[in-house]
């Protein structure tokens, strides 16, 4: 008898982060006692659901073996790319060792801390009987305009259907890394996992969660974080218990 699918996680961690203006990329930078992907690797590895976590870091990576993480059981150190979508596939191929096809890949951002452990199981619970999978997000609240690359506006878009898109972003195994191979060969850049999964004609399915799961882009960022991180730790903000997931149309 087959098992059920297990759950596994992939942590793109190779980029520089210049935006910054660090000479230590985001990764690594200290937040609350810890690095940022400390805490990052910790929401992951600390859910007893997800088998390991596979880390695409630079080779060479300096800062690596001073993470509390880099010696851990249940992590796994891998040779990132150049773009975030090799380092996803290097830690695919790593992953394919031990895992099966049909396994859960939940691929999340180093720069992401502030994972809210309800998300990431009600991320699983809703996405384990999918037929592609799909990502964590939210309904997009703000007026956007489009510009024409001068600043200037050209017009407002319709923002009811539209979604900020967040990780993880959690897909087969199998489907994603051959939806990877395919973007490669076809020349195209993703810049997520999802953007993989399209192209490949599949319909993501996006899973409503919370919006502290911010990503640390600028240095503001960090305090920001902070914030979040103590609140949750906190327990100041209550779970969302009316989330539910939207589908296709």
């Amino acid at each position: 008898m087959s098992r059920q699918p297990a759950f596994w996680s992939v942590v793109p961690a190779a980029g520089a982060g210049r935006r910054m203006g660090s000479e230590i990329p985001k990764q690594y930078l200290p937040l609350g006692g810890k690095t940022v992907i400390e805490h990052t690797l910790e929401r992951l590895v600390s859910n007893q659901r997800i088998q390991g976590a596979f880390v695409a870091v630079s080779p060479g990576d300096p800062w690596w073996p001073e993470c509390s993480y880099a010696d851990h059981p249940r992590v796994t150190r891998v040779d990132g790319g150049s773009e975030r979508a090799h380092s996803v596939f290097n830690a695919l191929q790593k992953l394919a060792l031990v895992a099966q096809e049909n396994d859960w890949v939940l691929v999340h951002d180093a720069a992401r801390p502030c994972l809210r452990r309800g998300d990431l199981d009600y991320l699983m619970d809703t996405l384990s009987e999918h037929s592609v999978g799909g990502i964590l997000g939210i309904p997009l609240h703000d007026t956007v305009k489009r510009s024409d690359g001068n600043g200037q506006v050209l017009e407002t878009l319709p923002r009811d259907k539209l979604w900020r898109a967040f990780t993880p972003q959690m897909f087969r195994l199998s489907a994603l890394t051959q939806s990877l191979k395919s973007t490669f060969k076809q020349g195209v850049l993703v810049t997520d996992e999802a953007s993989a999964i399209e192209w490949m004609g599949m319909m993501p399915q996006l899973v409503e969660g919370h919006a502290d799961n911010i990503k640390i882009t600028r240095p503001e960022d960090l305090e920001l974080a902070a914030f979040y991180i103590g609140r949750q730790a906190t327990g100041s903000e209550a779970e969302s218990q009316n989330r539910s997931p939207m589908g296709r149309e």
